[in-house]
């Protein structure tokens, strides 16, 4: 238990608490149970981020939360996997398969080459209505709708596919671009121009603006940080807002 002298250190802390989530947990898991550990009086996030995806997850710890606009709206960027030949009703592979894809024609890096330039810049996407989401507790996921979407325009900065494909229709890529790029719809819109079909794979975040995964305390090694040590994990909002 925190001695009183701990507990008025963390009452007065403020900064930002990078976190590299591991996949199959919800990113609300994670701000809940820093906020009961740590015994904070307000704890919010910087932009959600998919169960099914690892990596960065900006908290703002108290007064930093007045920073969540900035941190927001700040480009991201991604590593990932996709698997060519296999479409889904949620883009990624923990959907339901629908028609569209060919697994017959698993492209060249020559085709992949040629396809590229259309999935940089400006890209309007639609999200499917469909999403595969993990409730706390349960190990499977579950297919929700989210209903409708309209189109969105975000801007894609870089987009570099790794060929060869596996011999199992894996292909790597990076990503970056503006906030609310879907990345798994990204992928899904990259397979139908490849005429193959593709659904998003794995997806790890890197980067949020200028806060790097690099920098993060893995969550595993945050539940068992005792809340004495706690304060020198979190960043001073001066470091990146001088």
């Amino acid at each position: 238990m925190a001695n009183l002298a701990t507990l008025r250190i963390l009452e007065g802390l403020s900064g930002f608490l990078l976190v590299d989530k591991p996949a199959g947990i919800a990113f609300s898991s994670v701000v809940k149970t820093v906020k009961r550990k740590f015994n904070l009086v307000k704890v919010g996030h910087g932009g959600s981020l998919d169960a099914s995806a690892s990596g960065l997850l900006v908290l703002m710890v108290n007064d930093a939360n007045r920073f969540t606009s900035d941190v927001m709206g700040a480009d991201r960027s991604w590593e990932g996997t996709m698997r060519l030949g296999m479409k889904t009703n949620t883009h990624d592979v923990n959907g339901e398969r629908v028609e569209g894809a060919d697994p017959a024609k698993i492209p060249s890096p020559e085709r992949i080459a040629e396809v590229l330039p259309e999935f940089l810049g400006d890209v309007f996407q639609t999200e499917s209505r469909w999403c595969a989401v993990r409730r706390e507790g349960s190990a499977a996921y579950e297919i929700a709708d989210t209903g409708g979407h309209k189109p969105f325009m975000a801007h894609v900065y870089r987009f570099e596919p790794r060929p060869p494909v596996s011999p199992d229709g894996v292909l790597g890529f990076s990503l970056k671009g503006t906030k609310g790029l879907i990345v798994r719809t990204f992928v899904n819109d990259f397979g139908d121009a490849l005429g193959c079909g593709a659904a998003l794979a794995s997806l790890r975040r890197t980067a949020v603006g200028r806060f790097e995964v690099a920098n993060a305390v893995k969550f595993e090694a945050l539940l068992e940080t005792d809340i004495a040590d706690f304060a020198p994990l979190v960043v001073p909002v001066s470091k990146f807002f001088a």
